[in-house]
């Protein structure tokens, strides 16, 4: 409800709305410089992802290589980079959670993408 009933200021809430996408922006720029690492093997492989999710590297120690079993190597490898993947979903939740929030739980506002 509104105080005194009166109609929202229609262009306070698309003030609001531009500034919360310009946050939106803002954070997905820094969410795509920001490199995080997943390991496995006991850091036999690690991969590096961006906050986006984009594979930025990949360390394989020599440890791991056995060319009779490279099926255990790929292993690893997918394991590395789901880890990565899983640390830049949280850090995409933690830098971009709160801006959804401040949009209704990301429930939408017609035309912005979340």
């Amino acid at each position: 409800m509104i105080p005194g009933g009166g109609q929202p200021n229609m262009q306070q809430l698309l003030q609001q709305a531009q500034k919360m996408q310009q946050d939106l922006a803002v954070a997905q720029e820094e969410l795509a410089r920001t490199e995080v690492e997943g390991q496995a093997g006991g850091g036999l492989v690690k991969a590096t992802v961006t906050g986006a999710g984009e594979l930025r590297a990949l360390v394989i120690d020599p440890k791991a290589v056995d060319p009779q079993d490279t099926e255990t190597l790929a292993d690893l490898v997918v394991a590395a980079v789901q880890a990565a993947n899983e640390n830049a979903q949280a850090l995409q939740q933690q830098k971009l959670g709160p801006l959804a929030q401040g949009l209704g739980g990301g429930s939408g506002i017609p035309g912005l993408p979340f």
